[in-house]
């Protein structure tokens, strides 16, 4: 059996392709396997001073304290808040960016697209720290407008992508009924395009959510400064790793979340959503076979 773009794999190539798999997940265990007895050996720290490996019960009685999992879950909340606020405004000035790197007119599509260019060229980091350094907003809101901004500068471009990528038909019908080329936009065009592009930006959702971390630095109490610098502050450089691989099992655990809501999301919303079945019971017609005669007399009756 062989495909339009290639031949089918002979005994060989299969044999070599299992044998190719079985190295490689061989490599990977071992690597895996090689890390673990690796962070469980012994830690010589700066000072001269010995301290026990990552997988010593000495470093991880620190989590029966009540203090650790209250501070840890204030961080938590504290990173979902701000993904939550920059979401939404990156979906806003995303739509924003989008209507403007597509209009009619080159005095809104030039300006438009330099700052397009310029906050997608721009370091969410350095944003964050010329907002709260010249605006004086303070941490939270200098991390949800660099996230804002940034973020939606590049949903902007992914939705322009998703209705350059429609049929001109879409938006000539909109016209021809008698909406305004800016009603055309929002009720026919933006929609498809939204859907379209849905997986891009939820997946962009999901880096957003990453870069709150950034924030740390502008002092903003979010999970990592919660967990890497208050908590390891408090009880001690031995406790530091344990902190960091928990923080780092909660940021997958979000993230992991948020991108299987994405999936579930574009499952129930994409092109095939909705969309009729068709019936393999019934045959198909062949025009060969068809008696004008008798279509004639049905269309008669």
């Amino acid at each position: 059996m062989s495909s339009v773009l290639y031949d089918a794999p002979g005994p060989k190539s299969r044999a070599r392709s299992r044998l190719i798999s079985v190295v490689g997940t061989i490599i990977l265990a071992g690597g895996l396997l090689a890390l673990i007895v690796v962070l469980g050996l012994p830690k010589t720290s700066a000072n001269g001073a010995v301290q026990p490996g990552l997988w010593d019960i000495s470093r991880w009685d620190v989590f029966n304290d009540l203090l650790v999992w209250r501070t840890l879950g204030f961080g938590a909340l504290a990173t979902l808040r701000m993904a939550a606020v920059a979401a939404v405004f990156a979906l806003v000035i995303g739509v924003l960016f989008s209507f403007g790197r597509l209009s009619a007119s080159a005095w809104i599509r030039v300006p438009t697209t330099v700052l397009l260019e310029f906050f997608r060229g721009m370091p969410v980091l350095l944003m964050m720290l010329f907002i709260l350094l010249v605006f004086s907003t303070g941490s939270f809101w200098a991390g949800v407008a660099a996230l804002s901004v940034y973020n939606g500068a590049i949903i902007g471009e992914a939705l322009r992508a998703g209705i350059n990528a429609l049929p001109r038909g879409q938006r000539e019908a909109g016209l021809a009924i008698g909406l305004t080329p800016v009603a055309t936009r929002f009720r026919i065009e933006f929609p498809q395009a939204f859907r379209q592009m849905l997986p891009i930006i939820i997946a962009q959702l999901v880096v957003l959510l990453k870069d709150t971390s950034l924030s740390f630095i502008v002092g903003y109490n979010e999970l990592l400064r919660a967990g890497l610098n208050q908590l390891a502050n408090f009880f001690g450089e031995q406790y530091k790793f344990s902190f960091f691989f928990i923080v780092l099992a909660i940021y997958l655990a979000m993230n992991l979340s948020l991108s299987w809501l994405a999936r579930r999301i574009a499952k129930r919303t994409g092109p095939q959503a909705g969309s009729v079945t068709k019936d393999d019971s019934t045959p198909p017609i062949d025009p060969v076979q068809v008696d004008p005669q008798a279509l004639g007399a049905q269309s008669r009756s």
